[in-house]
């Protein structure tokens, strides 16, 4: 070769250098929001990657420390004397507005990082209303109007996953509810955990007793409905520890549980529950998901409590460590945190406070002693408006800035499904696949029951339950819950069952059937 052609072929190798690099800028930016594999967190030796693996991603763990943002952290860290689990997992930041609203309730909220969609204050995991959309959103770029939209914890369930859901509420509060029903009030207690309760979730620790039975409208006993399901139901600390296998539904106060502050030693820490949800789940081979919300820093910022919010959100961070404990171990499980909104507006300083020579004594002894006089400021009793955290740990976590619908959208495509495709799985309009051929017997009121009439078949469906019964027969379990949408089509009202429902209806043999049982 030449001393020209020497001369060139340098050139050509610097100029394909110079674009390697500037392509390398320019992805290391991450603007499109991409999911991006974290080569410092693969190569830092924390995470044991199984190559022979057939899927990265077999368990996914959503943790929700509800109405928070950085702030929160930064005083628990000072207020415990040391680094928490989340200080080592911050990853990016979510935007939390809800289709009619900047600032969002948990209920909306919930919905967009459950379903993928935004909607409307206080509706649960079902389309917003159109009406109140904020001028920035189009009808087009929304779901249909109070249809039930499918939720990540219903798809991991028909991918043959294992869920479980963790919360210091009551089980049918805001944003537990999200994941597994469907409905436009999130008041509606006793439509929401009746269809928890049939959505066959595997484990359920939470409060909320009292919306099983007692006080429940219907006079529906859901407690006896578990049992007759072959779950475990427990109330105590010592009877969760005793758990090695089954499912179970955990209650360990009537209504909420207690604020970690007061908590007695009968009923479990969030950290308890975690371990033990993730013990429970852990032995499905085909992976699970599972949703923690530590509930109660919400409500400790509505009160402007610094210390009711920093000691629930300390115990949080015991939970968020349960949960990396095992991904690390584990290998295949992605780790996901993040408030749904903050609420308070906390500050560490205040009006009054001396911003240049602020101690750590004087930051924390009033708060040790429950002193309101203290330097905590606050801008709000409600929520804010403002991004909020993300943390994270696994493989695959998501690095950078993200809409609250992206963390839904995320989380199917790790496991594999699209979540619009599971909406058309479980939830057919019974008038598009039976015209005029049903009625929704009202008999009851509350206890109203969807009447197919097929050909020669009669079909009876209760709303908010995974029940048919056609005939005489016995009943059929489906994979997924009849619900009655009341406001839509212009308030005349829209059922939807699963098409599993459909497909038994229309076929012309007996093949769906075994013993009166369905067989998938």
């Amino acid at each position: 070769m030449d001393k020209r052609h020497n001369i060139l072929f340098a050139l050509f190798v610097i100029c394909m250098l110079v674009l390697g690099s500037a392509a390398s800028a320019v992805a290391g930016k991450n603007n499109d929001n991409n999911w991006n594999y974290d080569d410092d967190y693969k190569n830092s030796g924390q995470y044991n990657s199984n190559q022979n693996s057939e899927k990265k991603i077999k368990n996914i763990i959503v943790m929700v420390p509800d109405g928070c943002d950085q702030s929160v952290q930064t005083l628990a860290r000072w207020y415990s004397g040391e680094d928490l689990q989340l200080d080592s997992m911050v990853s990016g930041m979510v935007k939390t507005y809800m289709a009619d609203s900047i600032i969002t309730d948990s209920a909306s909220a919930a919905t967009a990082f459950s379903t993928g969609y935004k909607t409307s204050n206080g509706f649960l995991s079902v389309g917003p209303e159109y009406d109140t959309l904020l001028s920035t959103i189009d009808e087009s770029e929304v779901a249909e109007q109070y249809v039930p939209l499918a939720t990540v914890l219903e798809g991991a369930k028909l991918e043959g996953k294992a869920t479980g859901l963790v919360a210091t509420s009551e089980i049918p509060h805001a944003t537990p509810a999200a994941f597994a029903s469907h409905v436009d009030s999130r008041k509606s207690y006793d439509d929401i955990i009746e269809q928890m309760v049939y959505e066959d979730v595997d484990v359920v620790l939470a409060g909320g007793e009292d919306y099983l039975y007692e006080a429940r409208g219907d006079g529906e006993n859901l407690i006896d409905v578990l049992q007759s399901r072959n779950y475990q139901f427990i109330t105590t600390s010592s009877e969760l520890e005793k758990l090695e296998y089954g499912k179970v539904w955990g209650m360990f106060a009537g209504a909420a549980m207690s604020p970690e502050m007061s908590r007695v030693d009968e009923k479990p820490t969030i950290a308890e529950m975690t371990t033990k949800a993730i013990d429970l789940l852990s032995e499905d081979q085909d992976g699970f998901f599972l949703m923690v919300e530590g509930s109660q820093v919400d409500w400790a910022g509505h009160a402007n409590d610094p210390v009711y919010m920093v000691t629930d959100f300390l115990a949080f961070d015991e939970a968020v460590k349960a949960a990396v404990d095992f991904a690390e171990e584990d290998g295949h499980t992605l780790v996901i945190v993040f408030p749904d909104h903050n609420t308070g507006g906390m500050t560490i300083g205040n009006r009054e406070t001396s911003y240049t020579d602020l101690t750590v004594e004087e930051l924390i002894d009033p708060l040790v002693a429950e002193d309101s006089d203290n330097e905590i400021g606050w801008t709000t009793g409600g929520h804010t408006g403002g991004d909020v955290p993300l943390w994270s740990y696994g493989p695959d976590r998501p690095i950078g800035l993200f809409d609250n619908t992206e963390l839904a959208t995320y989380v199917a495509d790790e496991f594999g499904f699209v979540l619009d495709d599971v909406s058309d799985k479980l939830f057919v309009d019974v008038e598009e696949a039976f015209p005029g051929m049903w009625e929704l017997d009202t008999t009851d009121a509350k206890n109203p029951v969807l009447v197919i009439t097929y050909e020669d078949k009669v079909a009876e469906l209760p709303v908010n339950k995974d029940i048919m019964t056609i005939g005489s027969g016995d009943e059929i379990e489906l994979n997924g819950v009849v619900v009655y949408a009341p406001k839509a089509d212009d308030g005349n009202g829209k059922v939807f069952i699963p098409q599993e429902a459909v497909d038994i209806l229309k076929s012309k043999n007996n093949k769906w059937l075994i013993n009166g049982k369905f067989k998938r």
